[in-house]
Formats: C-alpha cells, sequence, structure tokens
C-alpha cells in the first residue's frame, strides 16, 4: 500500500501535497474553494477525508475533466466563479493562470473605460465604498508625529 502513495500529485498544472486530504488539497488550486472541492468530492463519489497521494491516475483525470466544464457534472451555477463573463456571456469557472489573466484583463478594462472603479483601483484607493478617513492611509502623515528629543 505503500508503494502506490504519491508525495506530489499533478492535477490542472498544479502540484499538490499528497499527504492532505482530498478535500484539503483540491483547495490549493487557485480558483478552488472548500464548498466547491466538497461538491467535487460528493460527485465524484470520493471520500473527502482519504488522503490524494492514494487516488488513483483515473480519479485525477476525472477531478481535472470536472474542472474543466464543471456543468456537465451537474456542479450548480452559483458555484462557479465567473457567472455572465464579459466577452462571451457564458458561465465559466476559471483556475490558476486563466483566472489571473482574466483578473487582470478586467481590471485594465476598467482603467481603460476610466470607470469609477477603474479610477479608484490606479490610485490605490478603496474600491467598494469603504471610509478613508481612518483607514487606507500610507503616506507619512498618518497620526500625530512626536517632537523628537
Amino acid at each position: 500500500m505503500e508503494d502506490d502513495f504519491k508525495h506530489l500529485v499533478r492535477i490542472s498544472r498544479k502540484d499538490v501535497d499528497g499527504n492532505k486530504t482530498i478535500q484539503h488539497a483540491l483547495t490549493e488550486i487557485k480558483g478552488i474553494g472548500l464548498s466547491l472541492s466538497r461538491s467535487i468530492c460528493l460527485t465524484l463519489g470520493l471520500n473527502t477525508d482519504d488522503q490524494i497521494g492514494y487516488i488513483s491516475e483515473e480519479d485525477v483525470s476525472k477531478i481535472e475533466a470536472l474542472l474543466e466544464n464543471p456543468q456537465e457534472f451537474n456542479i450548480p451555477d452559483w458555484m462557479l466563479n465567473r457567472r455572465n463573463d464579459y466577452t462571451t456571456g457564458e458561465d465559466l469557472h476559471l483556475i490558476e493562470s486563466d483566472l489571473d489573466m482574466t483578473l487582470r484583463d478586467d481590471l485594465n478594462r476598467m482603467k481603460k473605460t476610466r470607470s469609477y472603479k477603474g479610477r479608484r483601483h490606479e490610485v490605490g484607493l478603496p474600491v467598494r465604498g469603504q471610509r478613508t478617513k481612518s483607514t487606507f492611509r500610507h503616506s507619512s502623515t498618518v497620526g500625530v508625529s512626536r517632537r523628537r528629543r
């Protein structure tokens, strides 16, 4: 049983620690949270408490197929991280570098169109309506400066 244990499991261009449980190991992949990893395990019939180093290559390929297109495996739309995409209008789930590139493109689009959120991102101020009187202060004028003795 020890000979088929893998210390590193490669899932969707990411090396995952084989000592972790399947549920927690899948959360190492950027774009997959705890609830999505639990639903992946339940959909594919995997035990969430097993170590991911003991699963077969067949199960790894099933996980990769589910991550490529989760709608085929009846994952609900509200679990996807890219619903109603700006360019295609489809519900997508992006992971790893695809997620990074898409978020960067969204920010660049907002900056280019000079939207409110884009301008706040450019200046480095909070975007979602937080107050700025007491937080988000980065310069040397923070607080009261004491006289040196």
